[in-house]
């Protein structure tokens, strides 16, 4: 399902330039990639998959995206409106990025050039870049705009309404473990369906086209083809206790999508403080820890949740901060008191949660929208830190104060 994702081991100059002089905030580094297992290419004996194969090239691409941490990841996708300059793949291949670089198949003499190597070498002359300008991660979909489009390159026709059972398909995809790209596979339908699963990434529920296909880490967001070459589903993911057996969204879900409004994918929280500049650390827990000084001279703790949440279209950011941790269970005086505080406060809500340890906690969380800008998220987290700060002082049990007499009497009596 992941597009294949690897440490960063040696940095491609052309990539990195390409990246620097179009979207300054993103530095690349483009690694070899050595994991799955390499996939075949297409069975010559087959005029008509062959014929097939280079009908659907020119419309199929390769992308590399880097996220926040400039660890880079790769998949497919496939070009599919040109006069929007529109690339369709997965949202996980894109992830929180908001850019990409895009190769198209260097075609000469009918053949296509397959050496992976051979692009990063020649990325300045070869790949295009592009701005992620739409994400549904439900539907597990994401369109990237180019900003040109070489004239080799040609838009996919779109089906007319889904494939069925029993159809062939042919697929294209770019598997992250093999040195070649343009890999080609045929397979048949195993079924369409409405699925609901989770992921790695998140919930999804779409329609999927499952086939008899090899997937592999790298394929996502290829193009899955019926027998006139037109455009069916995208290669979602594989599954993991069937060999095999692969899941790809519908053509109905694609045209529902490219025909929404569209929504930017959010930005990734570490980007957003950085923005911000809002000094942080990364807590054990891999969330975002941010330290702010209250007016009364004290230090308040505010979390930012590392991953989104979402729902259909909506995108969530978490930001908390803990008050109170007790192995007492909260009276209802207490329980009343934060229920009127949660209906008088602007943002957020008082939270009570019990952990693994059997221990009270008393946190204040606010939810805000994920695509906000790094204003809106420094606003919050002040805010957090000023409702959190406030009641933190009133719950700290207060120090008993003992004149010196009530001390005296008090061993007298004894």
């Amino acid at each position: 399902m992941l597009p294949r994702k690897n440490p960063i081991r040696a940095i491609r100059y052309g990539i990195h330039r390409l990246f620097s002089l179009m979207f300054p905030v993103i530095a690349v580094a483009i690694t070899s990639l050595t994991l799955a297992a390499p996939s075949v290419m297409a069975d010559d004996s087959t005029d008509s998959a062959t014929n097939n194969y280079m009908k659907v090239l020119p419309s199929t691409v390769w992308i590399i995206t880097a996220n926040s941490n400039n660890e880079t990841s790769t998949g497919t996708g496939v070009f599919v409106d040109a006069k929007r300059r529109l690339v369709l793949t997965n949202a996980h291949v894109v992830g929180d990025s908001r850019s990409a670089v895009v190769f198209f198949p260097d075609i000469k003499n009918g053949q296509p050039a397959v050496k992976r190597k051979g692009y990063l070498d020649q990325v300045l002359k070869l790949a295009k870049p592009g701005k992620i300008v739409a994400v549904d991660r439900k539907r597990d979909l994401a369109l990237i705009e180019l900003s040109e489009v070489p004239e080799r390159a040609k838009a996919i026709e779109l089906a007319t309404q889904s494939i069925l059972p029993g159809d062939k398909v042919d697929l294209i995809g770019n598997p992250g473990g093999s040195d070649v790209l343009w890999v080609y596979t045929s397979g048949t339908v195993r079924s369409v369906y409405e699925k609901k699963f989770n992921s790695d990434h998140g919930k999804h529920e779409f329609k999927v086209v499952e086939t008899q296909t090899p997937i592999k880490p790298g394929d996502s967001g290829g193009p899955v083809v019926n027998a006139q070459g037109k455009l069916v589903a995208i290669a979602q993911s594989f599954s993991p206790n069937f060999n095999l057996v692969s899941y790809c969204v519908d053509i109905s879900e694609i045209k529902a999508f490219m025909d929404s409004s569209w929504k930017p994918a959010p930005l990734a929280t570490g980007t957003l403080l950085k923005n911000a500049d809002l000094e942080h650390t990364v807590h054990s827990t891999g969330h975002y820890q941010v330290e702010r000084k209250l007016k009364s001279g004290k230090t308040q703790t505010v979390f930012v949740a590392k991953d989104t949440e979402y729902f259909e279209r909506a995108d969530v950011r978490k930001v908390w901060s803990l008050v109170s941790v007790s192995k007492d269970e909260p009276t209802g005086e207490l329980m009343m008191r934060l229920m009127r505080q949660s209906s008088a406060t602007k943002i957020g809500g008082w939270a009570v949660e019990k952990n693994n340890s059997d221990e009270y906690l008393i946190l204040y969380v606010a939810k805000l929208d994920a695509t906000a800008s790094d204003e809106a998220l420094s606003g919050t987290i002040e805010y957090v830190a000023r409702i959190a700060g406030a009641m933190n002082g009133q719950l700290k049990p207060k120090e008993e104060k003992t004149s010196s007499s009530e001390t005296l009497a008090a061993w007298l009596s004894k």
